[in-house]
């Protein structure tokens, strides 16, 4: 492991060991279009095996555990995969397990998994094109990736404003990807058919959102002056709110495949 992707291993961990308990109960991980949308285009027919990368508190992989046949989670974070088997033990869920590992060195043979997916996490990959390139490797030829995350957007000026104010809120924050990013990325991964499926934008309450990684209030202070200070087309792109404070976080739901 790289000096670079060991030290934003040691970041998340830091940050989310802390939250874990919190994401349990986080509505927008806990539930969401974003969510049930990944789960049907995934098509399953209930003989699949998944592996779910960045698991944190497990929602993803639970749903996912639902209607395959067997769920494997993987979190750099011990905290997080301690409250996702709790959950999975609290749901009964006996075909899902998870456990403490890296997305950029998967355990894991090649050609495992029908399915790999990822869903808010990928903007704390360190090296999000080993990533890619690992989750290609354990899924079989025709299978199918699937990845939410919040994402960045097009214009630079939007990007770099949401940027900072990620970074205000959680310092392990490495980047949201624009979506062409996202698909850019998996076709040098090899994918096929890789393309932004849908768009999501829900709206998060600003104080919980900061409460629940614990943010300091120097830094809270600072994401709300970029937000009293914002342009009219960043209050706009983002739906800023000041009274509940908040903001309306893009998401993105990228598909692709690997051939056959």
């Amino acid at each position: 492991m790289s000096n670079d992707a060991s030290s934003v291993n040691e970041s998340v961990r830091g940050q989310f060991g802390a939250a874990a308990a919190a994401y349990a109960t986080s509505a927008v991980h806990a539930s969401g279009p974003d969510l049930a949308a990944m789960v049907a285009l995934a098509a399953l027919t209930g003989s699949e095996r998944v592996l779910d990368l960045g698991s944190g508190a497990g929602h993803c992989a639970l749903a996912f555990a639902a209607k395959a046949a067997s769920v494997r989670g993987i979190d750099v974070t011990p905290e997080m995969v301690d409250v996702a088997n709790g959950l999975a033990g609290q749901r009964g869920l006996t075909n899902v397990t998870f456990e403490v590992g890296d997305v950029a060195r998967l355990p894991f043979e090649d050609g495992s998994f029908d399915r790999v997916t990822s869903r808010l996490s990928a903007h704390h990959y360190a090296d999000p094109a080993r990533s890619l390139a690992e989750a290609f490797r354990v899924l079989r030829p025709g299978g199918m990736f699937l990845l939410v995350d919040s994402a960045a957007p097009e214009d630079p000026a939007l990007d770099t404003f949401f940027q900072a104010v990620e970074f205000l809120r959680d310092p392990s924050h490495v980047r949201n990807w624009r979506g062409s990013e996202w698909v850019r990325m998996a076709r040098a991964a090899g994918f096929e058919g890789a393309t932004v499926r849908e768009r999501f934008a829900p709206f998060i309450d600003g104080a919980s959102w900061v409460q629940r990684m614990h943010t300091a209030p120097a830094r809270v202070a600072m994401i709300r002056e970029l937000f009293s200070g914002a342009t009219p087309a960043q209050r706009a792109a983002f739906e800023l709110r000041d009274d509940p404070w908040g903001l309306h976080i893009p998401f993105v739901l990228v598909t692709a495949e690997r051939p056959r």
